[in-house]
């Protein structure tokens, strides 16, 4: 298994996951970061808080960005 983090992006601001998760592949990653940002998404339209630009950077242990999830993204309208 591998350890992922899910940083998240808005701006040039950037929140780092300093623990991550430990999972089989980045299509997991990619799967849970989906899930992530909806939980995400909807905490924020419940607040009336601001819905635009941020994203998930989505790194490996080596620190590469694996997979890139703008929060928009998995919105379905």
């Amino acid at each position: 298994m591998t350890r992922y983090f899910f940083h998240v992006r808005d701006g040039d601001d950037l929140v780092e996951d300093t623990e991550g998760v430990e999972l089989w592949d980045s299509t997991s990653a990619r799967e849970e970061a989906i899930r992530a940002a909806r939980e995400m998404l909807a905490e924020k339209l419940l607040s009336g808080e601001r819905v635009d630009g941020e994203l998930f950077e989505v790194t490996d242990e080596s620190g590469r960005v694996v997979e890139t999830i703008p929060f928009k993204s998995v919105m379905k309208i």
